[in-house]
């Protein structure tokens, strides 16, 4: 075990990848020699050559149609994303490409070996163009994974599972975490399975749900509404397509109580596709509505980024009501 931040976790996922796999190359705006605007590549052009960690071009859809590519040939493709906010010009590449190259074929070819990985969300005073949360958007094409970590120790083993998994897989950073974010991570190669939520804490009133850097707000809330007396189940989604259904009907018919929190704004978010899901598995089991508490439906606000934030206040006074229901 050693303590380090998600950076760190992130970089040293992709050199143990990398070792690993000769046919793994990484490329994006400036991941080169700078490292990328994190640093997240830092050291790996060194490491590994000009021809495995390189510089694209300014072209978010050049850079997906050129990951396309490079796995459809067989290669391991991670693609950076510099900004999540910045995937949309590659989104027809992404979704009606990468997605749908295996079943188009009829599986004679695909594009298993490609991983986007991109950082997302606020809290880092970026506005309205560095501080979206864009998951939900890609949760609605078949053929895509989409992934996002908590902390370094669950960012290294779900990048590696990422990497490795045989489907395009959408890897979501939380940036605010980047630095803030640190913790004991394993040493060498290990990966956490995708498609698994994480029982974080176990309790018996309220099931609250979340994933990325939301999960430290709702620990916090969840740690203010203890001392009211009420008991919280804390789960971690981890991956957000597919989901693990199981887990967290077998969670809310214990409690008879969700909460779900995400960044992303309440209209088309994700936490509506699990409320509707839920509610469905679990109809007999609910003692009150399921509770959402997520982003405004607003543009992403750089004066106001502190009230458009689902912070551990809101998320505290919804455990309490949704209890008291």
């Amino acid at each position: 075990m050693a303590q380090m931040n998600m950076l760190h976790a992130i970089n040293e996922a992709l050199s143990i990848a990398m070792t690993a796999d000769e046919r793994m190359v990484i490329f994006g705006e400036d991941v080169g020699h700078f490292g990328g605007v994190f640093r997240a590549t830092s050291g790996l052009q060194e490491l590994f050559g000009r021809d495995r960690c390189f510089n694209t071009p300014l072209t978010e859809q050049g850079i997906a149609g050129f990951a396309n590519g490079l796995a459809s040939y067989g290669m391991t493709a991670v693609a950076e994303i510099q900004f999540a906010d910045y995937i949309f010009p590659a989104f027809d590449q992404i979704v009606n490409e990468s997605a749908k190259f295996r079943y188009r074929s009829g599986n004679q070819f695909d594009v298993g070996g490609l991983t986007f990985r991109t950082p997302y969300g606020g809290g880092i005073a970026g506005g309205h163009y560095h501080s979206q949360s864009p998951e939900a958007y890609f949760t609605q094409t078949p053929g895509l994974k989409v992934v996002i970590p908590r902390n370094p120790e669950q960012a290294k083993g779900l990048l590696l599972a990422s990497i490795r998994d045989p489907n395009p897989v959408i890897f979501f950073e939380p940036k605010r975490l980047y630095r803030a974010s640190v913790g004991e991570v394993p040493g060498g190669d290990y990966v956490i399975e995708l498609g698994k939520a994480q029982v974080v804490k176990q309790g018996s009133d309220i099931t609250v749900l979340a994933w990325g850097a939301q999960m430290d707000i709702v620990e916090k809330a969840c740690e203010r509404a203890e001392k009211e007396g009420i008991s919280c189940e804390i789960i971690d989604l981890r991956t957000i397509a597919p989901w693990d259904v199981e887990t967290i009907a077998k969670s809310v018919t214990k409690t008879g109580r969700l909460l779900i929190n995400h960044e992303a704004p309440l209209t088309g978010g994700f936490a509506g596709e699990i409320a509707a899901t839920i509610q469905q598995e679990c109809f007999l089991s609910l003692e009150s509505p399921i509770s959402r508490v997520c982003g405004l439906d607003t543009p992403y606000p750089l004066v106001h980024e502190k009230e458009y934030m689902p912070d551990e206040l809101k998320t505290f006074e919804a455990i309490k009501a949704t209890v008291a229901y």
